[in-house]
């Protein structure tokens, strides 16, 4: 074991990307591919480390369920148009990390043989130990579950040693930073309270999973270089976890 390896907090983790993490300044839509390339080369830092990667891109770049069924749509149909967004984020993010030397796998939860594995958990857990990547796409498989959900299970089900979930904020804020100027970021918070306060950033469904399985969540900005310093144990963004 090299003294990198020695260091790190966390050996296998599930990371959660939103869809529009990938479409860098296309306002929210679209990949763009300067940033897909930047995010697959920052992931092969951290999985040159040692790290055991999965990870969860969300479709909200390409279609967002909720907000088809909000202009209208049926909520299941739209649920599974999203879950196929998640599938073609997760092609592109396969090839870019291919590209930056990390062998990766795509795993969905909707059948999708010609493009994809179907997800079996303990084939999973063989591809992490044989050192793939491995990108969980398609969501649980079931509308009316969102993408942070689908990150929490999968966490438990591959044994992993936490939830990191990269996103645009620096951590949670005990009040919106938006809408009010002395809003305090906070290094930790339990999930009770992260639950009573409705401090938002993550799905509650997810964070109850996670509180049941005594699961620590990470959230933190996506910036350069994060990911790695979150795994090296570095005090960057917020933990969620039974202590505060």
């Amino acid at each position: 074991m090299d003294s990198s390896q020695a260091k790190l907090k966390y050996r296998r983790v599930v990371i959660k990307l939103s869809g529009e993490a990938l479409s860098g300044n296309q306002g929210g839509f679209g990949i763009d591919t300067s940033t897909l390339r930047a995010t697959a080369h920052e992931l092969a830092e951290v999985h040159a480390l040692g790290v055991q990667i999965g990870l969860v891109v969300g479709g909200g770049n390409i279609f967002r369920g909720l907000r088809g069924a909000s202009e209208g749509m049926d909520r299941a149909q739209s649920d599974y148009m999203g879950m196929l967004a998640t599938v073609i984020n997760s092609l592109a993010l396969q090839d870019a990390l291919e590209r930056s030397g990390v062998p990766t796998r795509v795993m969905t939860a909707i059948e999708i043989r010609q493009v994809a594995e179907p997800y079996i958990r303990r084939r999973a857990m063989r591809h992490l130990d044989r050192g793939h990547a491995v990108i969980f796409a398609a969501g649980t498989g079931n509308p009316y579950f969102s993408t942070d959900t689908a990150a929490a299970l999968r966490a438990m089900e591959i044994r992993a040693d936490g939830l990191l979930k990269a996103t645009k904020v620096d951590g949670i804020y005990d009040r919106d930073p938006l809408r009010h100027a002395e809003a305090k970021m906070l290094d930790r918070v339990t999930y009770d309270r992260f639950l009573a306060d409705h401090l938002g950033v993550m799905d509650s469904t997810a964070v109850t999973l996670c509180r049941e399985n005594g699961l620590p969540i990470r959230v933190f900005k996506m910036a350069r270089g994060n990911i790695r310093r979150v795994c090296l144990g570095e005090n960057v963004g917020t933990t969620v976890s039974h202590e505060a």
